[in-house]
């Protein structure tokens, strides 16, 4: 497993239930989840019921996702959220993955505490991260959060001097209280 190297998803559902910085690789396919999605789907992600009748099943892009991700760490914006859904898609057809995730959404909270609030679009614009498209796509909620976290990662690297920022040094940043957060980047300075 290359530390290095980590995985940015983000899934839009059918409900609510050294290199650093180079994007090396995308994955993005439409899943047809074998039942019509609602109006308030369709309009919030702008993906429709006739997109996804012609999509692959659900089982076959999970089986080529699984391959991708595996043996890589994995970041998503409100990290719990995907997570939940990526497992039990995983679970359906019998894979797992190994790695383990980070949450860009809590790394936020703790670096960014004066930010108006931790949604992706607030935070995007509130680092001045350029963006031009819309949220609520899979790829390009991932793209933004992409933008974000290595946009974080230098923000600490700022503040500890550290070159390359060990994921586990995130991790451990991200489980820090909000009034801790000085005390625990000063310590790796």
């Amino acid at each position: 497993m290359n530390a290095n190297t980590l995985i940015v998803l983000d899934f839009e559902t059918t409900g609510l239930s050294p290199d650093n910085g180079v994007v090396i690789e995308r994955f993005q396919e439409l899943m047809n989840p074998g039942k019509r999605i609602s109006y308030f789907i369709e309009d919030y992600t702008g993906i429709t019921n006739r997109m996804l009748s012609k999509a692959a099943p659900c089982d076959e892009v999970m089986e080529r996702f699984a391959d991708f991700i595996q043996g890589q760490n994995l970041v998503a914006h409100n990290a719990s959220f995907d997570k939940r859904f990526l497992d039990s898609e995983l679970k359906r057809i019998s894979r797992g993955y190994q790695g383990q995730f980070a949450c860009s959404l809590l790394l936020s909270r703790r670096l960014y505490q004066t930010a108006p609030n931790h949604k992706l679009g607030t935070l995007v614009s509130y680092k001045g991260i350029t963006s031009n498209g819309s949220y609520h796509r899979a790829l390009y909620d991932s793209e933004m959060t992409t933008k974000l976290w290595l946009t974080m990662l230098d923000d600490i690297v700022e503040r500890t001097h550290i070159v390359n920022v060990p994921f586990s040094l995130v991790q451990q940043l991200s489980k820090t209280t909000k009034a801790n957060v000085n005390k625990f980047l000063a310590s790796y300075g």
